[in-house]
């Protein structure tokens, strides 16, 4: 199998590379803590570069790109752990493209691509969990129009996002709307995440919606396989950061008069950090292969990218820590927020031990000892 890239998307890489060194610099990310964890104007140099409209369709005005050049992006954001939920717009732009009518297509599609209207998932319940299926938010029709009343927890920038998509259940099954942050009887909650990031506690009450699909669970899950293979492309490059800093450090810190980058202990962890890293990438590269599947392959293929994920990111996050030393979890160093960020990712879009089930959920019929 090849795994090169093109020259198309090596070009791509670079000018994402070259807008994180230059255009978000670990300076300007801390800015933006402190101002609340989203900034629309970064957002809006995302669009400039063109990657809000990345998986967009070009007759919907976007660039018609497919999963490998999302997954490009986002391993450069995440080198420079860019705070902008790039993720969320390639999650509802794909759900849209799939599931919505064509008139809701026309109407949110190019606004999302021109980075206009960013638009985000709310769909994560307290006692739901990661399940698609436990919903107890509820919708309702009257007279050809819907209404909707639901809590929504930790909508990732979801007080500063022009819409979300919303799941609830409209006559016994799953069905996803579009709600606009501004319509009648919606209101918001925004607090900082432990990442830096933003995030919101959305609340509907007879809220006005447009119905985008009544395949709830379907749409859902698809939702969360692009967000599992986006956020694995963006751990990949968290990860690489991550390790790259600790190597430097590892050269400049001295002890008995030697830099600790020559005890041989620690060459082993910065070794088996090294080897966690090119197990992620792996499986980042398969889950964004396996995005096209039919649905019952995706859903393994991403659960298990997840799994091995997830075990890196730990790995990797607490590793950096451990070889800085008391360093590694103030404030003002950049390994800190790596961690962060490495930590809650492992946590977006189902946790390693909730992944770990589906994937033996998903093999029953083929595991065990064969006669």
């Amino acid at each position: 199998m090849d795994f090169d890239f093109t020259e198309d998307q090596q070009s791509l890489r670079d000018a994402v590379a070259r807008w994180v060194d230059k255009g978000y610099s670990f300076e300007r990310r801390r800015a933006i803590v402190n101002a609340g964890g989203f900034d629309r104007t970064a957002y809006g140099e995302l669009a400039e570069l063109g990657l809000t409209a990345l998986t967009v369709p070009e007759d919907d005005g976007g660039m018609g790109l497919g999963a490998v050049d999302a997954m490009i992006v986002m391993e450069e954001l995440g080198r420079g752990i860019v705070l902008e939920p790039l993720t969320q717009t390639l999650v509802v732009s794909n759900v849209l493209r799939q599931f919505a009518p064509e008139a809701v297509r026309q109407q949110w599609l190019p606004r999302m691509a021109s980075g206009e209207a960013l638009v985000v998932l709310a769909q994560q319940e307290v006692p739901s969990r990661y399940r698609p299926d436990l919903c107890e938010a509820t919708a309702a029709k009257a007279d050809n129009a819907y209404t909707v009343n639901a809590t929504k927890n930790v909508v990732p920038a979801g007080d500063k996002a022009d819409a979300w998509l919303v799941s609830a259940r409209l006559d016994g099954v799953v069905a996803l709307f579009l709600v606009e942050r501004n319509a009648q009887g919606a209101s918001s909650n925004g607090y900082l995440t432990q990442d830096g990031s933003r995030a919101a506690d959305v609340f509907l009450q007879h809220t006005p919606a447009t119905l985008v699909t009544t395949e709830g669970i379907a749409a859902l899950e698809l939702a969360m396989d692009t967000g599992i293979a986006a956020s694995s492309a963006y751990a990949v490059g968290a990860m690489e950061k991550t390790l790259a800093v600790t190597a430097e450090y590892m050269n400049q810190r001295k002890q008995f008069g030697v830099a600790i980058a020559t005890f041989q202990a620690l060459r082993h962890r910065i070794a088996d950090m090294k080897m966690q890293l090119e197990l992620a990438r792996s499986m980042s590269y398969f889950a964004s292969l396996k995005l096209g599947e039919e649905p019952g392959a995706r859903r393994r293929a991403l659960s298990q990218a997840k799994v091995q994920l997830g075990q890196s990111m730990r790995f990797v996050g607490q590793q950096a820590v451990q070889l800085h030393g008391g360093i590694g979890v103030t404030d003002e160093y950049i390994v800190s927020h790596y961690f962060k960020t490495l930590t809650q990712l492992e946590m977006s879009f189902g946790d390693t031990l909730y992944h770990l089930g589906q994937v033996s959920d998903r093999m029953k019929e083929t595991a065990g000892v064969f006669g």
